[in-house]
């Protein structure tokens, strides 16, 4: 898989959690860990962590003006946590919309850069 279709996969899961945190407010669902939270998150952790090493290896190979290896690894963490959030109604909507959005951005950002390059 390129570098630009694990981040357009990840862009779906961005979409894919903001969208189940919010059903599972509204219905006020409680997920069982070892039946739902688990499986999807140790599918999709090695995936966000194979993308940021090849993004920052790009970024090593292609240096950029506003797009730096650090902005990568915060995308990584908070991916890593949004996957695991996205099930739980008790986190906080403003901090995980945020992070939803940063890592949005960053993964947008990326897409643009390697479209061009």
């Amino acid at each position: 898989m390129t570098l630009y279709q694990q981040t357009t996969a990840l862009l779906e899961v961005c979409e894919g959690c903001l969208t189940r945190f919010f059903a599972m407010r509204e219905q006020a669902a409680v997920p069982d860990f070892f039946t739902d939270v688990k499986p999807f998150a140790d599918n999709w952790q090695p995936q966000v962590n194979d993308w940021a090493q090849a993004a920052t290896a790009w970024l090593a190979d292609h240096p950029q003006k506003y797009m730096h290896a650090v902005q990568i690894e915060s995308a990584k963490e908070g991916l890593n946590q949004v996957i695991v959030q996205s099930f739980y109604k008790e986190t906080s909507k403003k901090r995980f919309t945020d992070t939803v959005f940063a890592a949005r951005y960053t993964l947008n950002s990326l897409q643009k850069l390697l479209e061009v390059q």
